[in-house]
């Protein structure tokens, strides 16, 4: 299925430096339809978001947003497709010279169009949405991890798009920032963002997605939903699900 709605790769290949990242790949993110595509560190994960965005460029292949096929195009031919999508990078990516507000107010204020008052109002909302809202005027380094992860996700917000990319939204953080994180997906979602996750975190992955996607040595081995995967007799998804000692990946 194509059209407006949706995101998706066809035949696309990439590789750096002589290694093979993705080979003919295919893949599809409806609206709507909330996906985390898992499998181990350095399979490509992040590489998949970076390529949806338009910041590489595949060897071959194509990439859509909507109707529009951004490979090969210069960023200004794509720029207001792409603001259909966010992403919160692994570690935040906050800017340390500015505040909280400044941060998450950073995209509108480039933008240009809206006055200071009403980026103010939206600041304070999507802070508010996150529960950070006391932590305005702070600056990045004054916050604990999972409190830049739930701002990150207030920057995102600001904007309004309609998809959501989460880079490891919970590495690194302890259960209760776990849990927040996955409860603020979780209402994410209930206000209609379609999320696309990638990590390697099963209880995370389960918890806010509908649809999986397992890829490894480049390719593609699994899609389907949580009850498809968890019974699936592929010999790296068992592995992966329930590693032992032989494990495939070491």
């Amino acid at each position: 299925m194509t059209g407006h709605g949706s995101l998706r790769m066809e035949k696309l290949c990439y590789s750096v430096g002589g290694r093979t990242i993705l080979q003919d790949f295919d893949f599809h993110l409806e609206r709507g339809v909330n996906r985390t595509i898992l499998g181990v560190s350095g399979a490509g994960k992040t590489t998949i978001l970076k390529l949806l965005l338009g910041l590489l460029e595949p060897d071959s292949g194509s990439v859509h947003i909507g109707d529009l096929c951004i490979t090969g195009l210069p960023e200004s031919r794509f720029r207001e497709q792409r603001k259909r999508i966010a992403i919160v990078f692994q570690g935040g990516a906050l800017f340390d010279s500015m505040s909280v507000g400044e941060n998450v107010g950073y995209r509108l204020f480039e933008e240009g169009v809206l006055s200071h008052a009403e980026i103010g109002r939206i600041v304070r909302e999507k802070l508010r949405f996150v529960g950070v809202e006391a932590a305005l005027n702070l600056f990045p380094a004054e916050l604990s991890g999972g409190m830049k992860k739930r701002v990150a996700i207030a920057r995102a917000l600001a904007a309004d798009p309609d998809y959501i990319f989460f880079d490891e939204p919970t590495t690194g953080l302890d259960p209760i920032g776990v849990y927040n994180i996955c409860n603020l997906m979780q209402r994410l979602q209930a206000e209609g963002k379609t999320t696309l996750m990638v990590t390697h975190d099963l209880a995370t992955a389960f918890a806010t997605s509908q649809r999986f996607t397992f890829l490894h040595k480049a390719q593609m081995l699994f899609e389907g939903s949580e009850e498809e995967m968890k019974h699936s007799t592929i010999p790296e998804v068992r592995e992966f699900l329930e590693p032992t000692d032989r494990s495939l990946f070491v």
